[in-house]
């Protein structure tokens, strides 16, 4: 069975001729072919990528590789069962049948879309406090597969998108950032290569790679897998998944149940985030630096990059969704205490709501 992929990768459901009784009755294939590119679920064109398919296709093996290690609970998706680096294919464990995320936020009642963000958030608590202080393991991995050297493909965007964002906004919304907004901007920036909550990510969290099957929700596509700053990874989806131009209701008490309950799973890796300043402001720095990216992708008018996320489920005019972000980042900022950026955030915000784009 065809579980679809990009255009260039090839996902199969296949069922074992000869099944020992240590194989499960079905699989999953999947293979990468060699043209580069990129994922239709990403808004990025091609000239955003380092390296090729390749280099690609072994993070992802040695990411399945990483995860498939942790104990079952942990997991954050498919078990890798084989591969053939040379070929670029991955044998993984069949999830089931299992329904993308996006549709059980588009059609579920408000009680249900809660206890799914919840669920996410969750998932992603288990995963970052099973691979705290396990990056010297991932790096070695990386290291034998002759991909040490492949650069962080997100991280290289948001290098860009630092300098750039100021000009966008004055050309664009005429309107002028403060340098302490730049200042905590570019601060934030290095939590793709640093901070004090390091832990494993498969990094490319939009909602067309998330499905919640019986056993809860899952996560796939490895392709950009690696560690960083964990709050990234809460962040994303606090400010609906700035890659893309999805959007989903986010009250104040929706929020915060997300944020508990991902906290509930770090907390006793990262004691520090039990004091509630402490979470708000490094959750007001890594929110920032997802709407700047967001910014940067989607304010400027880039038809294919805005064309590659207009098929999403979650999808809104791109104006609604940056508009949103750049609200929410004022209240948590407001939240946090930190004027600065709710301030600039708040007139940003007012800016883009009067301009009529689609």
């Amino acid at each position: 069975m065809d579980l679809g992929g990009s255009g260039r990768t090839i996902v199969l459901r296949v069922r074992v001729a000869e099944n020992p009784f240590s194989l499960p009755r079905t699989l999953v294939i999947k293979q990468v072919r060699e043209e580069s590119g990129v994922s239709g679920a990403r808004a990025v064109d091609p000239d955003d990528l380092s390296g090729d398919s390749r280099s690609a296709f072994l993070r992802e093996a040695v990411s399945y590789q990483f995860a498939t290690a942790l104990a079952t609970d942990s997991r954050p998706g498919a078990e890798l069962l084989a591969s053939d680096l040379e070929a670029r294919l991955l044998v993984l464990s069949d999830l089931g049948d299992a329904t993308p995320i996006s549709a059980l936020l588009e059609h579920s009642d408000s009680d249900t879309v809660t206890n799914t963000l919840m669920a996410m958030a969750q998932a992603l608590g288990r995963m970052h406090a099973a691979t705290v202080g396990r990056e010297e393991d991932f790096t070695a991995l990386l290291r034998r597969a002759e991909v040490a050297h492949c650069d962080d493909t997100v991280a290289e965007q948001v290098e860009r998108a630092v300098p750039a964002v100021p000009g966008l906004l004055s050309d664009i919304l005429r309107v002028d950032v403060s340098p302490e907004l730049t200042e905590q901007v570019a601060r934030a920036a290095k939590l793709f290569e640093s901070g004090r909550f390091r832990a494993f990510s498969p990094s490319d969290l939009c909602p067309d790679n998330i499905i919640v099957n019986d056993e809860g929700v899952r996560f796939l596509d490895y392709e950009w897998g690696g560690f960083r700053d964990a709050m990234l990874d809460i962040a994303y989806a606090l400010v609906s998944f700035p890659g893309c131009l999805c959007s989903i209701e986010l009250s104040e008490d929706r929020t915060q149940a997300m944020i508990e309950a991902w906290r509930a799973e770090v907390v006793g890796m990262w004691p520090a985030l039990a004091d509630d300043n402490v979470l708000a402001a490094r959750m007001v720095e890594a929110q920032l630096i997802w709407v700047w990216l967001s910014t940067y992708l989607f304010l400027p008018d880039n038809h294919t990059r805005i064309a590659a996320v207009r098929e999403h489920h979650l999808s809104v005019p791109r104006s609604e969704a940056l508009t949103q972000r750049w609200d929410k980042l004022a209240r948590s900022a407001d939240h946090a205490g930190n004027t600065v950026v709710a301030h600039d955030a708040r007139l940003i915000a007012d800016k883009i709501r009067g301009l009529s784009v689609g």
